[in-house]
């Protein structure tokens, strides 16, 4: 059993495993059959901070005023629209991830991830205050190759977020405690 539904607005929003991994493959097919969308990127495209937007946002589609970096690509992974979501939500899912053990934006880029996704899955803003837009699914897949997803966890470790180790899988999410410290900012756990 695992502790992450990728067809559900729940946490963690990033999970890295093996690439055969049947739970993976279930999982986005459940989204997909909700009407939900699965983007694939390579990792090779993700060598550092411009690429990953290069990336995501060509994936994606982007506005003619993306502006190239961390912050505007987690407004645009938060604010995508019925077409790249089917009105329900996205997986994203980075193949060839084991090149990305040791890059040096790798916790930057965890991070930017985890915000994008916690605004994008939660109907409240920070402050408690219900938000404009609808809740919609979003989650990030990183499938390895021949890396075992537990060699990641040093290299994303830091008190904003969350790392677990679950058996085959490494979980990324925020820690809310940091990020969201009141229970009025918090997501519902449904």
């Amino acid at each position: 059993m695992t502790s992450f539904d990728l067809a559900k607005p729940k946490t963690p929003w990033v999970i890295f495993g093996p690439r055969e991994a049947v739970e993976f493959k279930k999982q986005t097919a459940a989204l997909s059959a909700a009407g939900g969308r699965v983007y694939e990127v390579h990792a090779r495209d993700l060598t550092d901070g411009m690429g990953v937007c290069d990336a995501f946002a060509r994936a994606v589609g982007v506005p003619g005023y993306f502006g190239w970096n961390w912050d505007a690509l987690v407004d645009r992974l938060d604010d995508t629209h019925e077409a790249v979501t089917g009105g329900v939500g996205i997986v994203m899912v980075v193949h060839g991830s084991d090149a990305l053990l040791g890059a040096d934006h790798l916790k930057v880029f965890m991070t930017m991830l985890c915000l994008a996704a916690d605004r994008a899955n939660t109907e409240v803003d920070p402050d408690g205050n219900l938000r404009d837009e609808p809740v919609v699914i979003e989650h990030f897949v990183f499938l390895l190759d021949e890396v075992r997803a537990e060699e990641f966890a040093a290299g994303i470790e830091d008190p904003d977020l969350v790392v677990r180790a679950e058996g085959e899988f490494l979980t990324v999410a925020l820690d809310l405690d940091v990020w969201r410290p009141k229970e009025v900012g918090r997501p519902k756990v449904s």
